[in-house]
């Protein structure tokens, strides 16, 4: 069995930071040691010179477009973006084509992940208003939970019917993950500027139209129907201060049956931002106010959200294109929402190991994980190791998105993933993905 040993590093990890040493045999971590590593036996030793050494990064809210839109990515594609971004683990979003709706579109996505994942993998079960004899039949240990969408959405993934919601909110003990904006808010919303403006509108509506009272209005509904059915409730993507209102810091996590996730996007953007970069920063939920940010920061900061993830969900260029009503809502983030959130922590927003607790080991607790997030020993060895003095510019030569294109490109970050490990095994190093390097299916103790 392999033995890897990672020695000089600064290590980040349950709200410390200290030097030491990991020593990982074969997929999992054997040994931390601090300060210096004892003399043990190792096929490998890397010398990480001081570079940060972080447990890899769990992403609850990625749209990897397989099956039936891998035009945009695939599970392939996606994934080693991911790796390069220090992402280790990633739970995928059911709205592909076909939706992950029925027992044999699940099994077909986690075969795929088997075959093609760079990253750790697992595959949200999707809520219609008619398959709640298929959610009856899943294994718990094998999905995060089921993900609804409650605003707009297409096909048959919007669950718009009252005794649908009450059924699957008081008929399941699976997590339950939301897209909270409501349809009649949205609509009554394009109504009014097309009838002042005309069809023609700029991206900048865009937060008008999925403006606070669509999201405020809709999470609130969530919660109440959780509250009712004692659901175990998780809001994603968070925009509005409003909405955290409905949100406790005052519980530890594992006394709450209401969480929340906000993005990476909607801690970096505000709506002032629409003017340079439009379309490009065209999300569902949209970007809100700067007051709106600030909140949001204050939040992961308080613990009144839980965790970070990205919404990565890439479109092609040419499908971003045109005006409010009509370019594609989503934009690819696995390969640089950690350095993003590092370069906040760089500026004060927040601190290192908060970062960490809110992109690995909260994960890793809200969804009950096996043994992923954390840098213990008999945990696995999903590691990241982060050089804190690098500079360099994200550009189209440095992009793995298969869509080609980042929000990010012509900013500069001052860190960058150097090595990421899944399983113990080098997946990325020096800019150099190991194609041959496939992660795991994720096991859930629910």
């Amino acid at each position: 069995m392999k033995r890897i040993l990672i020695k000089n590093a600064r290590i980040i990890n349950e709200g410390r930071t200290f030097d030491g040493a990991v020593l990982i045999k074969g997929d999992k971590i054997a040994a931390v040691y601090e300060v210096a590593a004892p003399e043990v036996e190792a096929g490998e030793v890397i010398d990480a010179g001081g570079k940060w050494l972080l447990p890899g990064v769990i992403d609850d809210q990625v749209h990897f477009r397989e099956p039936g839109l891998t035009h945009k990515g695939d599970i392939a594609s996606e994934s080693r973006a991911a790796v390069a971004g220090g992402v280790t683990t990633f739970m995928d979003m059911p709205n592909t084509k076909p939706q992950t709706v029925t027992i044999p579109d699940l099994e077909w996505k986690l075969q795929r992940g088997a075959e093609t994942s760079s990253a750790n993998y697992s595959f949200f079960f999707g809520g219609t208003n008619d398959n709640i004899q298929e959610i009856a039949r899943l294994d718990p240990s094998r999905v995060p939970g089921l993900k609804l969408f409650l605003g707009s959405s297409t096909g048959n993934m919007l669950v718009d019917r009252r005794e649908s919601l009450e059924r699957i909110f008081g008929g399941t003990n699976l997590l339950i993950a939301v897209h909270a904006e409501k349809e009649e808010v949205i609509k009554r919303n394009i109504a009014r500027y097309t009838s002042l403006y005309g069809n023609d509108l700029d991206c900048s509506f865009h937060s008008r139209i999925r403006d606070e009272e669509a999201c405020f209005a809709s999470s609130q509904e969530a919660v109440a129907l959780a509250m009712r059915f004692n659901a175990r409730l998780h809001i994603l993507h968070l925009s509005t201060a409003k909405e955290l209102t409905l949100l406790s810091e005052k519980k530890p996590l594992k006394d709450k049956r209401i969480t929340a996730e906000v993005c990476v996007h909607h801690l970096w953007f505000d709506d002032t931002d629409y003017a340079r970069y439009g379309n490009r920063i065209k999300w569902n939920p949209a970007i809100k106010t700067p007051a709106d940010r600030m909140a949001l920061r204050d939040a992961v900061n308080s613990n009144r959200v839980d965790i970070v993830a990205t919404d990565h969900a890439p479109h092609l260029q040419r499908e971003k294109e045109g005006n409010c009503l009509t370019a594609a809502s989503g934009g690819p983030l696995v390969q640089h929402a950690l350095v993003a959130m590092l370069e906040l922590a760089s500026q004060g927003v927040f601190t290192c190991e908060k970062v960490v607790e809110k992109m690995a080991h909260m994960p890793a607790d809200l969804f009950h994980i096996d043994r992923r997030g954390y840098i213990r020993p008999g945990y696995y060895a999903d590691l990241v190791l982060v050089d804190p003095a690098a500079c360099w510019t994200v550009s189209k030569d440095n992009i793995l998105y298969r869509c080609g294109w980042s929000p990010f490109e012509g900013v500069t970050f001052h860190h960058a993933v150097w090595k990421t490990f899944v399983n113990g095994q080098p997946v990325y190093s020096d800019g150099r993905i190991d194609d041959t390097v496939r992660g795991m299916e994720v096991k859930y103790n629910q």
